[in-house]
């Protein structure tokens, strides 16, 4: 086996293992209480986050726009109304974040360029 395919293999045995390790660790260390409910302030977090991770990427993603400026704001909130009504006609987190960022793509290589 060469060094670089060894090198590759120990590269995802090391993602695979870091994966693994963050997944079963809440279990490992928070267990199961009594009644075999995780603790409830694990099940708060666990319902207030993706919320708050997904409003802090919009706000990332958006953190540069110009409005003023030529199109810029124009294809990023043209996306993000897509993303959105998609969402709330579909309910599935795929077609929105792909029929957005297909949108968003199409929008900046071939309408505003």
């Amino acid at each position: 086996m060469s060094e670089q395919a060894l090198h590759a293999l120990m590269v995802i045995a090391v993602a695979a293992l870091v994966t693994f390790a963050t997944r079963a660790l809440p279990f490992l260390v928070f267990g199961r209480g009594e009644n075999g409910e995780p603790p409830r302030w694990i099940t708060y977090l666990g319902s207030v986050l993706p919320p708050a991770v997904i409003a802090l990427l919009v706000v990332y993603c958006l953190r540069n726009i110009q409005p003023l400026s030529g199109s810029r704001g124009i294809p990023e909130l043209l996306s993000v109304a897509v993303c959105v009504l998609l969402h709330l006609w579909k309910r599935n987190n795929m077609l929105s974040i792909f029929g957005a960022t297909l949108l968003y793509m199409v929008l900046i290589q071939a309408v505003f360029v």
